[in-house]
């Protein structure tokens, strides 16, 4: 009885240390977020969501390879490899035929030509393997236009005209799908990011702008703003792209298109931020701000514009995928930009094509980069939007 009662007293006394553990780690836990900073708290509640953490990270990847196409793409985007048209995604393996572990390689791909549809039949040689390397050397090319160099990040040690790899395949000239994408997702993402950061600037300035002051400027920015969303969006930007010239070089075609996209999406940002401004422009903040001696700009800029970043955040997130498909439509039906430019919208112009689609399905890869882009910006702008907010529950 004496043993029973003593065990009953240990566990009591070690129930009591666990509680008073968690009650520690609770007051610790507690006192962090009292003393938490702003953007410490948005960080926190960021990371609260899944999705939108797993979204920043596929977005983060996007823009790195954009950053370093050349180095991440095994070809030159213009490299034909004459052999291996329409040539489909090679598979890699680690098991060879004869169940032997290697490193990732590819079988020796040989062709064929059907003798009745006379179209190129593709086959493996399981008698001939090529491993695949890392930081390999490959076509010469300048990163950023300022450093010359030979490395890739992967490639086959076999010289080019024997055999080369083909990720996602090749288009109907035998040039590597893998690799155009990667130089298209340069335009393609950054005409989504410059432009929506263009509209972001001028919706806040007109928008603050037409909010605190009010009367006759109010009056005419919102009549500016009601003629151009009385014209339909699609017929809009499809006049103003036909009209830029079609003999226009490549980078002065790319600000036209992200010109024109900005021209058209900073209308509605400008209604949000006119209401909001509307609303607080007496409210006890902006009128010490006044009192202060501060200037109207830094007033709109400093103090009222920040108090409602959240959505500025979630705006700006949120308006690169509508960008990014704009520039993927218009290129997709020619309006846009034009070979030989490398866009995912230009890309896709070969969908455009019945034969190649039912003959090499994998030519509508760019499409799913596009709705993996559009995704990931989506659910990346929930999360930022959440947390911008951290008081919120």
């Amino acid at each position: 009885m004496a043993a029973l009662k003593r065990s009953w007293i240990e566990r009591s006394e070690e129930e009591s240390r666990e509680r008073d553990t968690h009650l520690d780690t609770d007051i610790v836990e507690d006192e962090k977020i009292y003393v938490a900073s702003y953007s410490q708290l948005m960080w926190w509640r960021f990371l609260k969501h899944r999705m939108a953490a797993l979204a920043g990270v596929l977005v983060i990847i996007l823009y790195l390879i954009a950053a370093f196409a050349e180095f991440v793409a095994p070809y030159d985007p213009e490299q034909s490899f004459v052999k291996y048209k329409f040539v489909p995604p090679m598979k890699i393996r680690i098991i060879d035929a004869e169940g032997r572990l290697h490193r990732p390689f590819v079988y020796k791909i040989i062709r064929e030509r059907d003798p009745e549809t006379l179209r190129n039949i593709y086959t493996e040689d399981t008698t001939t393997i090529h491993p695949i390397r890392f930081f390999v050397r490959g076509t010469e090319y300048e990163l950023w236009s300022q450093f010359p160099t030979t490395w890739h990040l992967y490639g086959l040690d076999v010289p080019h005209e024997e055999q080369g790899i083909f990720l996602i395949g090749a288009d109907r000239l035998g040039r590597d799908l893998f690799s155009r994408l990667c130089y298209g997702a340069r335009i393609s993402l950054t005409i989504g990011l410059v432009s929506v950061v263009i509209s972001l600037v001028i919706g806040i300035l007109l928008g603050g702008v037409s909010g605190f002051y009010g009367g006759s400027i109010d009056n005419t920015i919102q009549r500016l703003i009601e003629f151009i969303r009385s014209i339909p969006e699609i017929p809009l930007i499809m006049a103003l792209a036909a009209a830029l010239p079609a003999d226009w070089p490549v980078v002065r075609l790319y600000f036209g298109v992200t010109i024109l996209l900005s021209f058209v999406g900073w209308t509605g940002l400008a209604r949000v931020v006119r209401g909001r401004f509307l609303s607080m422009r007496e409210e006890d903040f902006v009128m010490a701000a006044r009192f202060s001696g501060s200037g109207e700009m830094r007033i709109i800029l400093r103090h009222m514009a920040p108090s409602f970043l959240s959505h500025i955040i979630a705006s700006l997130t949120l308006a690169i995928p509508g960008i990014i498909l704009s520039e993927t439509g218009l290129s997709f039906i020619g309006l846009g930009l034009r070979a030989p430019a490398i866009s995912w919208g230009v890309l896709l112009q070969e969908a455009q094509n019945l034969r190649s689609v039912a003959l090499a399905p994998w030519v509508l890869t760019p499409g799913l980069a596009v709705v993996l882009a559009v995704l990931a910006f989506n659910f990346l702008g929930d999360g930022i939007r959440d947390a911008a907010d951290p008081y919120a529950r």
